[in-house]
């Protein structure tokens, strides 16, 4: 059974942005037909939980609204109810990963964490609950080490920024657009993003197929056990599909689930519990979106009901 984590209230009240919230609640409503598959409803992460990783005066600025600009430095609008949103997303974050360590594997339907800074937030993205999620084990001594593997479209410069003061956090970044000062560069043969110590990245080209996507994959994957890790973070993007208005790259539905495929698998096969988030996808069309998404628990499902 894969516990899946979701709350109503992981969608704020954001009007009519690229954003869409209410993903979240139609890939909870097509998970309910879904065999081995049970929704939870996570703790919201605490504000000393959020301190491990964000400063005092952003997360006053995310409860407050002010300074308005800092509390909507991830180009959301400002409300009451934004600060309570994302300690649910980040809550769930934290709660699919303690869970993949008990179970191999946990999934939590939330989004919005990989840009995300320690003094503010980019692209969406307000707490950072990929590294929320890693403090919070490490301080309790759940784990000792963790790898990030971004499979977003865009690179996660938060996650890669948060991991440069942490040497037991090992991020790597797969993407076909880099991101940087809260905005995207398209075009990774001449813009891309420098690698650190402990945090590393691979470009996926312009028109980039699936069968270039699984070689890429076959090669990098291994690099994810260098730090020894004890708990494998995904965050699994559905915005590199070619319908996405933002994507470069020539991806269906097939080789995203593929992919998926391909990261439960080399989980498995390693012994290594994967915890993953949702990301991205902006398709007008809101039913790519969720199929993505509800790809990537077809994958798990069929990897993680088949091991041994």
């Amino acid at each position: 059974m894969i516990t899946a984590f979701y709350h109503p209230g992981f969608a704020a009240p954001i009007g009519d942005h690229i954003m869409p919230m209410r993903k979240f609640a139609l890939v909870a409503h097509g998970l309910k037909s879904f065999p081995g598959v049970e929704l939870a409803e996570p703790d919201p992460a605490t504000e000393n939980e959020l301190r491990r990783v964000h400063t005092p005066e952003y997360i006053n600025a995310v409860h407050t609204g002010i300074p308005r600009a800092l509390a909507e430095s991830q180009k959301f609008p400002w409300s009451p109810e934004l600060f309570p949103s994302v300690c649910l997303t980040n809550g769930a974050c934290l709660a699919a990963a303690r869970q993949a360590l008990c179970d191999g594997v946990g999934a939590a339907l939330a989004s919005g964490f990989h840009h995300a800074h320690a003094d503010h937030g980019e692209g969406f993205c307000t707490f950072n609950g990929l590294v929320v999620a890693a403090e919070s084990l490490k301080a309790s001594g759940e784990v000792r080490t963790v790898s990030i593997l971004d499979m977003d479209l865009h690179y996660g410069n938060g996650t890669a920024a948060l991991a440069a003061t942490r040497p037991w956090l090992a991020p790597l970044s797969i993407y076909g657009s880099d991101y940087q000062d809260n905005e995207a560069y398209n075009d990774v043969a001449v813009r891309r993003h420098t690698d650190g110590p402990n945090h590393f990245s691979v470009t996926l080209p312009a028109g980039c197929e699936g069968s270039r996507l699984n070689q890429i994959l076959d090669q990098q994957l291994p690099a994810l056990l260098k730090c020894k890790p004890d708990l494998l973070l995904y965050q699994a993007g559905a915005d590199p599909l070619k319908e996405d208005p933002y994507s470069p790259l020539a991806l269906s539905h097939a080789d995203l689930l593929e992919r998926d495929r391909r990261v439960f698998e080399f989980a498995r096969q390693h012994g290594l519990p994967v915890a993953w988030v949702l990301a991205g996808g902006y398709a007008r069309d809101i039913t790519k979106v969720v199929e993505a998404h509800l790809n990537t628990f077809r994958a798990a499902t069929t990897v993680f009901r088949t091991r041994a």
